[in-house]
Formats: C-alpha cells, structure tokens, sequence
C-alpha cells in the first residue's frame, strides 16, 4: 500500500509550486534534450581539437595545428560534423538518469541519508553507473572519429556490428576515466555549486542582485575547477574511445602517458586542449540545471518547451536519416 501511496504522490501537484514530481522530471528531460542539440556543434568541435592532438604518423602536435584541422573539417562539412553524435547523445540524455540517478537513490537509501547527497553516495553511484552509460559515449565518439578522412560521421549500426565481433568489449574503453568524470562531476556540481551559490546570494543580496545573476557568478567560479579537473579525464576517454574498433585497444596506462608527452612537449597548452570550450559550455549548462532546479515554472510554460524541443528533436532525427541515406 505504501508502494501504491508514493507512486500515486509522484503525479500529485504541489501547492508549493503548482506542479508534480512527474511534470518536473518531464521539463527537467526535456530541457536537458534541448541543451543536448544546442550545444553538440561545441562537443562535437571540443572532440575534434583533443582527438588532432596528433598527426597521422602519431606525432604530437601543437594546439594550434589540432585546432586548426578541426576548424577544416567544420568548414568543409558544417552540417554533418555539428550534427554528428548528436543521436546517441539524444538517447543518452533519458538512459543514463536511469542508472545513476537509480544506483545514487538507492545508495543514499542504504546509507540511511535523510534526502541529502553525501560524498559516499556521489562517489558509489559515479563508480556502479559507468559501465552503463560508457557504450553511449563510445558510439557517440566513434560516429565522429573518421570525419576528416570520409567527411561522414559512422553508422550507429555499422559501429554495433563492429563491436559485435569482439563480443561488444570495445563499447567499454574508457570506463574508468568515465568514473573519474562522472565522480568530479557529482561532488562538484551537486554538491560544491550550491554552497558556493548560497553564499554569493548572501553576500550580494545586499545590492539586490536577483537568483539567475548570482547563480551565473556561482557557476563561473566553480566550472574553471570543474573543467580544470575533468578535462584531462575527457582527453583520456577521446584517446581510448577513438581508436579503431578493430585495432589495438589503447589502455589507461597508454593514455596517461600520451597525455604526459604532450605536457611535456606543450606544456599546460598540451595538457589542457579544449580547456576554454569546455568552460564556456560548463558555465551555460551549471547555470541553467540549477536554475531549473529552484524556479517554478508555469505548466503552459513547460508544455510549450516539450512540444518545442519534440519538434527539434524530430527534426534532426530526420534530418540525420536523409543525410545517412537509410531510407535509400
């Protein structure tokens, strides 16, 4: 009865802010597709300047060489590169709340904790939930991988057969740098950018500063740490996500080491490809999750973004199906 009671809560609208637990998840995934297509031409480009990091003969080059090819290969294919990975990613956004969210609940319903996040439970779930999500962000990456020498993105389809023949293993590279991100990710972003969001609002509630300013001072000061921390992390999954399915799977080991010659060689440039990229995109993205977050929202407000974000989504679901010829 107890299990009936809070299913049937979950739709109960709140006198709080007029709205369900089921209409916020809707408008929190709905939101987060939308984010996901605006902001994949950055992803997509950031994946591009950390994977030219070297040529075709395995020599490191300089940061500006990688930037540069990646610039080429969006001139040349503008539409296909910014779109590229944007399918997996699309599917992503609703899979991987399932594990981490799920595993980080039940963590937190173990340990006996009273709705807070505590660090144990961040850390558990970014552990447990990584394998699971890992397969998507593989796919993602090798759909782009190739781009500059066929000026396509892969087939979702032709990667899954790849993988197939190695009994789907190679969809796992780069698992353990993933725990590594999604970990910083969970303690810095749930946890340190609230506090550090209070406090701001205290000490500038004095000038009337309203909630979206002082959580966008918030979120500036937090995603240079953040990106400062994930970044290398990232670098490590584009190194072991991009190589060929078929080929020579590349290690942690051999990562880190790849990512250490080219600090030596290039110093913090070297270690710290797509660094501003990714700050950029982190301050938008905190900002705007934990905004969502605290503010009530007019339900015809949260219908208009759903329908919206359908037929975007729709659109380039369509869009990728008529550039891939499926249907032809």
């Amino acid at each position: 009865m107890s299990l009936l009671q809070t299913y049937s809560d979950y739709f109960v609208v709140s006198q709080k802010n007029g709205l369900s637990q089921f209409q916020m998840m809707t408008a929190y995934l709905g939101g987060s597709a939308f984010q996901t297509v605006l902001d994949n031409p950055v992803t997509a480009y950031r994946q591009l300047v950390q994977q030219y990091a070297k040529d075709a003969a395995g020599k490191a080059v300089d940061p500006a060489v990688a930037t540069a090819e990646a610039t080429a290969v969006f001139k040349a294919n503008p539409a296909p590169a910014a779109l590229s990975g944007l399918m997996p990613r699309l599917i992503g956004v609703g899979f991987k709340r399932v594990p981490k969210f799920g595993i980080l609940l039940g963590l937190s319903f173990f340990l006996g904790e009273d709705g807070t996040i505590s660090t144990t439970a961040a850390f558990g779930a970014s552990v447990l939930s990584a394998p699971f999500i890992n397969p998507i962000r593989m796919i993602e990456k090798q759909q782009r991988a190739y781009f500059k020498q066929t000026g396509a993105e892969r087939l979702i389809v032709d990667i899954l057969r790849e993988s197939a023949k190695q009994s789907f293993q190679p969809l796992f590279r780069g698992t353990v740098p993933l725990m590594g991100h999604s970990c910083a990710s969970a303690l810095l972003g749930l946890a340190g950018q609230p506090k550090l969001q209070k406090y701001i609002k205290e000490e500038l509630s004095h000038y009337g500063i309203g909630n979206f300013t002082s959580g966008l001072l918030a979120s500036a000061a937090v995603t240079p740490i953040y990106v400062g921390v994930t970044n290398p992390l990232s670098r490590l999954e584009v190194i072991m996500q991009t190589s060929k399915i078929d080929g020579r799977a590349i290690g942690v080991v051999d990562a880190c080491k790849e990512v250490i010659n080219d600090s030596k060689q290039f110093g913090l440039r070297g270690l710290f490809r797509g660094q501003g990229l990714g700050i950029a995109k982190g301050i938008l993205s905190l900002t705007a999750f934990h905004q969502g977050q605290q503010s009530p929202f007019d339900l015809r407000v949260i219908i208009f973004i759903q329908v919206f974000d359908l037929v975007v989504c729709l659109f380039f679901v369509n869009l990728y199906y008529v550039q891939q010829d499926v249907f032809g």
